[in-house]
């Protein structure tokens, strides 16, 4: 045995890395001793070593795995970690994206619930300004202001759905709208026409399917109960008249924050009716 070899110890000691490591290492065939001494089983290996244990870190720090790391080595050619690079890169990219839109949705989230906090007494009025949103919808074929509860949930449920379909996540859902068309709200017609979900402007602007909401005044009303919406959309409405404010689009019941943390069989939202009014 070459007396100027590295026990398996000090070789983990001097490159920071344990013995069960360079173990698997050795059994994966990333990395095998120089020397093996068969009486004992002792592994030894070569200071020299070290620059392929830097190549396997430095792979490892890229985000490959062993097995890429372990294929790369062993067919010894050197654009195969280009490939493998560029398909790190791209799937960087989705995970950036993914986390932008899961911190978009937190972001949503506190501020919904901080809204919460801050919103008048369940069934006051308010006039409000509302940015420009983008929504993704759904067209309603049930009207579950006539089925109740029940019907709304087998359509958040079919949503869902239709969410994972076309390629969304699921944290989608938990921003959701239904809408009544003008016609409909303006003659007293409770007829719920589109389920919708939220989007950031940037999902949006890859979407053909998605479509915006206007910005503008709103008249609005909070309430915290799904058997609520009809006798609070009335009042939204007979509001609207008595100050002689145009109804100019569709009527959006959006919900805020949903706090369903107890066993209960009703959903627990907070929503608020809006629509967007003009002057005269």
């Amino acid at each position: 045995m070459d007396p100027g070899l590295l026990s398996i110890g000090k070789m983990a000691q001097m490159n920071n890395l344990t013995v069960a490591t360079l173990r698997l290492y050795d059994r994966l065939g990333l990395l095998h001793p120089r020397y093996t001494d068969e009486t004992t089983g002792y592994r030894y290996y070569d200071i020299r070593q070290n620059a392929r244990l830097d190549m396997i870190a430095y792979m490892k720090e890229l985000g490959m795995s062993l097995a890429e790391i372990g294929d790369i080595l062993a067919r010894e050619d050197i654009t195969l970690i280009e490939d493998v690079l560029l398909r790190k890169h791209e799937q960087i990219h989705r995970q950036i994206r993914d986390l932008k839109i899961q911190h978009d949705m937190v972001e949503r989230a506190i501020a919904g619930i901080e809204r919460r906090r801050k919103s008048p007494t369940t069934g006051t009025i308010s006039l409000e300004y509302i940015d420009r949103r983008f929504i993704w919808a759904v067209p309603c074929t049930e009207n579950f202001y006539e089925t109740g509860i029940s019907g709304y949930e087998k359509m958040l449920a079919g949503l869902r759905a239709e969410l994972l379909r076309q390629g969304f996540t699921h944290i989608y859902s938990y921003n959701v709208g239904t809408s009544i068309a003008r016609a409909d709200f303006l003659a007293g017609r409770l007829v719920p026409e589109k389920l919708f979900v939220f989007l950031d402007h940037r999902v949006a602007a890859g979407r053909a399917d998605a479509a915006a909401v206007d910005s503008g005044m709103h008249a609005c009303i909070y309430l915290e109960r799904f058997a609520d919406e009809a006798d609070c959309a009335g009042r939204l409405l007979e509001f609207c008249r008595e100050q002689q404010y145009d109804v100019c689009g569709d009527y959006l019941c959006e919900v805020m924050t949903e706090a369903n943390i107890f066993d209960s069989d009703d959903r627990r939202m907070y929503l608020r009716l809006q629509v967007p009014v003009r002057f005269r």
